[in-house]
């Protein structure tokens, strides 16, 4: 016995054990690559509460690098502008911009290396060192990039930082950027609104902080959940799929099933807090919410109105198995079709007025009212069972009296002699002739009547 429960806790500790790999196997982890571009033009001699700019930012990034050091999934790199070439009597060269440490492993005490050593030379060229980034990135498919600008001044080469910006973040290539201007003024966050997320360091002491909350920004870890809401705007509304979209790239960052937790209560999601997200909630119709932002390193709750109630589309009858009915379903007063839904099946769409119309034979339209966490029905007559014989494959067309006048509902296959339908109760009309008759008087014309569950004959000779 002690034998067989030993193999047996061998047995479950495998099992455990694998299931484990494959997890982990099947979620890979993420790592954050943190791109940091410096400004290394002339204005950065400029004085900062009674030190060089250059000196404050040297001092206080080399500090802040130093608390990367030794994370795991974290990579960093840095790329200087305007530190290679000076400006000669009014000349700049607007190329003056270099990766000057590419990513690699333990590379933090190199990126030291470079800042300590690099004196301020050239101009300021924001948009070419961020179209040059494209390339400081190696293919990863399990990679954030992040960037980090730190400046002091506006571009004064002739490119765009905003239209490369968005370019970047449309393709994929890196997140929202985030900028630390030096001692440039809260007025300049109008500048920079379109390249990214602006900080304005005015001393020292911001500008310490301010990184350390950018690189916090970065590297946490933030969640969310999302609350469905009801009509009384209580978060009850759950197991639809939601999708969060990059709002720049249109990129899908995630795509899940909304669901309680244990506690009754929306689950808790993390998500990256970097981007700016429009999420879609896949209720019929869609419901959804754009220009999303999260707030860093906190749980954020987004609440989105879902209130949704059911409908259930019913045959009666015992042959309502033996065919298929669709009905097609529109919002009240648009023609766009929102959903076919079979019969025998209940589905969710969102509280209001809907127009139905039912692919029977004839055709049924109806419309109705969904209200929050009911059931509204639909059911159709039981149908008869008609059968056509001809003796001869011919043209017959089918109608039904409405307002006194003759609707064409059906049209029988012109290659077949015989056909059956599932119809509805009622009286109806058929016109046929045969493909061989070359005169139109030759047509027939015969009145029919359907009753429910009962077979209908009609011999078209």
């Amino acid at each position: 016995m002690k034998k067989l429960k030993f193999i047996f806790l061998v047995f479950i500790l495998t099992a455990l054990h694998a299931a484990a790999q494959q997890k982990e196997k099947e979620e890979p982890k993420i790592t954050t690559r943190i791109l940091f571009i410096f400004d290394a033009s002339q204005s950065m001699w400029a004085n900062m509460a009674g030190e060089r700019k250059i000196s404050v930012a040297q001092r206080l990034l080399s500090q802040a690098l130093d608390s990367l050091k030794g994370l795991e999934n974290v990579d960093v790199a840095l790329r200087v502008y305007g530190n290679r070439k000076d400006i000669n009597q009014g000349a700049q060269d607007c190329e003056d911009t270099h990766l000057e440490v590419p990513f690699e492993d333990d590379n933090i005490d190199k990126i030291k290396h470079v800042l300590k050593s690099t004196q301020p030379k050239g101009t300021t060229l924001i948009a070419r060192s961020l179209e040059a980034t494209e390339g400081d990135f190696p293919a990863c498919t399990t990679c954030r990039n992040v960037v980090i600008l730190i400046t002091d001044g506006i571009e004064a080469c002739d490119g765009d930082p905003c239209a490369v910006s968005r370019a970047l973040q449309l393709n994929g290539v890196i997140l929202k950027p985030f900028i630390i201007g030096l001692g440039m003024g809260k007025e300049y966050d109008k500048y920079f609104r379109c390249i990214g997320e602006y900080y304005d360091a005015s001393t020292p002491a911001a500008f310490k902080n301010i990184l350390s909350v950018v690189i916090s920004e970065a590297l946490s870890t933030t969640t969310c959940q999302v609350n469905l809401l009801d009509v009384n705007q209580k978060p009850i509304e759950t197991n639809v799929t939601m999708t969060f979209y990059d709002q720049h790239s249109r990129e899908i960052k995630y795509n899940v099933i909304h669901t309680m937790n244990g506690s009754g209560n929306p689950d808790t999601i993390s998500v990256d807090p970097i981007a700016t997200y429009n999420i879609v909630v896949h209720t019929k119709p869609e419901m959804s919410k754009d220009n999303v932002r999260l707030k860093p390193g906190q749980h954020n709750i987004i609440s989105i109105d879902a209130p949704q109630g059911s409908l259930y589309c019913k045959s009666n009858g015992n042959l309502s198995n033996q065919f298929n009915i669709k009905c097609i379903v529109r919002q009240s007063g648009k023609s766009a079709i929102l959903n076919v839904q079979d019969f025998e099946k209940t589905e969710k769409y969102i509280v209001g007025e809907y127009d139905l119309e039912i692919l029977t034979v004839p055709r049924i339209a109806a419309t109705v009212q969904i209200a929050q966490s009911t059931t509204s029905k639909i059911e159709v007559p039981q149908p008869g069972k008609v059968s056509f014989t001809a003796l001869g494959s011919g043209f017959a067309f089918i109608y039904q009296w409405v307002d006194g006048q003759l609707k064409l509902i059906y049209e029988l296959n012109s290659e077949q002699p015989n056909e059956t339908l599932y119809m509805l109760p009622g009286t109806y009309k058929i016109v046929y002739r045969s493909k061989i008759a070359r005169r139109t008087m030759y047509s027939i014309e015969k009145e029919f009547k359907v009753e429910s569950g009962k077979p209908c004959k009609v011999d078209l000779y």
